[in-house]
């Protein structure tokens, strides 16, 4: 059974909603605060819900929550803030996802080095029906991440992960280049 947070107060007391006659009565008025102690948590939930929505505000827990309900994939092995920021960027993140520019912040993001993606055209498109592609055929791109000298960086979470936004025609190959 779930206790109550000690100490912690509500701003509504039920008590003080009753008729000021009923509020004389010492028995009635604990009987209420009983009732306080157990709601305080929920209401100061709901006063505090447009933090618990904020990525860069939310606990820890909840932010993992938030990332599973906006699609965002985060490593448990990040730091907290480099997961708030994943959980905060994921949408315009998604709205990229697949391009050469999408690709390149979500790296940066996630390895926070500075990344530079390499392709040869054929991720584009054009405007005008029945134009002839840009660049050579089949599709690569080459994602170069330099990193400080002595980073830890998982190659092969990293691969995963860029299979897993680009296209899936586009062939890619990974440089991870310490500085």
């Amino acid at each position: 059974m779930r206790r109550a947070v000690e100490g912690l107060g509500t701003p509504y007391p039920i008590g003080t909603l009753l008729p000021g006659i009923l509020q004389e009565d010492p028995l009635l008025m604990q009987w209420m605060a009983a009732f306080d102690e157990v709601l305080a948590p929920a209401i100061s939930t709901l006063d505090c819900l447009t933090a618990y929505v904020d990525p860069l505000l939310a606990p820890s827990d909840f932010t993992r929550w938030l990332a599973g309900w906006l699609g965002a994939v985060l490593d448990e092995n990040w730091p907290p803030e480099r997961q708030r920021a994943a959980v905060a960027h994921s949408v315009r993140l998604y709205r990229q996802r697949g391009t050469t520019e999408g690709i390149r912040a979500l790296i940066e993001l996630v390895t926070g080095g500075d990344v530079e993606i390499t392709d040869n055209g054929g991720v584009h498109w054009s405007a005008t029906p029945n134009a002839a592609l840009p660049g050579e055929p089949g599709a690569w791109l080459t994602v170069r991440v330099r990193i400080p000298r002595g980073t830890q960086i998982d190659a092969a979470a990293l691969e995963d992960l860029i299979a897993a936004e680009k296209p899936a025609h586009v062939t890619h190959r990974l440089e991870v280049v310490e500085q």
